[in-house]
């Protein structure tokens, strides 16, 4: 099985910290050289020294707040100008819990701006040189919300629907040029977001964490959350060789707590 990424260059996003860092140390193990984008300047020049270089890869990063999609189009615009992008990561922090009758209109334009906005943006600086190059993945890290709404969870449920009705249009549209579009679902996963849901939830039923974590790994039937490394796992497959013929497909990683087949 093919999982070489050497000579190819990747865009990840949102990868300071959590599943995005953990995709980028996945993609430049296996010799992609990795561009890191976010709002963070200090912790992007951290995160890029933690990368692999054994295969003297290089890497680097471009600041953007996802919140400013000017932003993000100026930095996507100047890294294409230096070289193609064949694998791009879509991946920045969901909108803050709450029921979506508590949402205002702002709640979700500004949502639909970070995610779908941006996303789209990115892909339309991509996909030429991928088109050049005859390889292309896109690969968006969305939630298992795609599959069953959350609860609490209002404004980024509706969003991420969004993101998905768009990923599969796009998977359609590309699939013949060798890009593939998919999507990946990640469960209650180890990360910052994840405490600071737990936390929330938490203080508004006046219960303690330890309480709200036990009862949410009751509702997984491995009984445990996801470390971010095996989120990357999956999306360093489907960015590889091994998964050109997977496309257009929205996959759960969450050790089965998802009630749908």
């Amino acid at each position: 099985m093919n999982l070489s990424l050497e000579g190819k260059y990747a865009l990840v996003c949102g990868s300071t910290q959590g599943i995005g860092l953990a995709i980028a140390q996945e993609l430049a193990l296996l010799g992609a050289n990795c561009t890191l984008m976010a709002r963070n300047g200090e912790s992007l020049k951290l995160s890029v020294h933690e990368l692999d270089t054994s295969l003297r890869q290089q890497h680097d990063m471009e600041v953007a707040d996802f919140s400013q999609p000017e932003q993000v189009k100026a930095a996507v615009e100047n890294l294409v100008s230096r070289h193609p992008i064949h694998i791009l990561v879509n991946n920045t922090g969901g909108p803050p819990a709450g029921p979506i009758t508590d949402a205002t209109e702002l709640d979700f334009l500004n949502a639909f701006n970070q995610h779908l906005v941006c996303n789209h943006i990115l892909s339309k600086a991509v996909i030429p040189g991928m088109k050049k190059d005859g390889y292309g993945r896109i690969i968006n890290i969305i939630s298992t919300s795609v599959k069953i709404p959350l609860k609490n969870l209002g404004v980024s449920n509706t969003i991420r629907g969004a993101v998905a009705s768009w990923a599969k249009t796009m998977a359609n549209e590309l699939g013949g040029f060798q890009i593939t579009v998919n999507n990946i679902l990640p469960g209650f996963t180890s990360t910052q977001r994840l405490n600071t849901l737990i936390g929330n939830t938490a203080k508004k039923g006046n219960t303690l964490v330890d309480i709200v974590e036990k009862n949410m790994r009751e509702e997984v039937p491995m009984r445990r959350f996801a470390e971010a490394s095996e989120i990357a796992a999956v999306a360093a497959f489907l960015a590889s060789p091994a998964a050109s013929y997977v496309n257009g497909t929205s996959i759960p990683v969450d050790g089965g707590r998802t009630g749908s087949i």
